[in-house]
């Protein structure tokens, strides 16, 4: 699982989690839950955000290694 998100992602999804869980503890089933599925819903685009960037990165590090191997031969 480490391989697709990171430690910082981990903390975010347990952080939110809990978070997520008292809300739904101290306000119920309202209106105000709205807000708070809105928050959930904004930490998991950052967590794919982060492994869509990490992903990219990795690819792009394999891209400039290859032209650096064809430019030192």
């Amino acid at each position: 699982m480490n391989k697709y998100l990171s430690t910082a992602d981990f903390v975010i999804i347990v952080i939110t989690a809990i978070l997520f869980g008292v809300a739904l503890f101290v306000k119920g089933l309202t209106q105000d839950l709205l807000l708070e599925v809105g928050i959930l819903l904004i930490s998991v685009k950052i967590i794919s955000m982060n492994y869509s960037n990490k992903r990219l990165s990795q690819e792009i590090l394999k891209k400039l290694e290859k032209m650096e191997n064809t430019v030192g031969e």
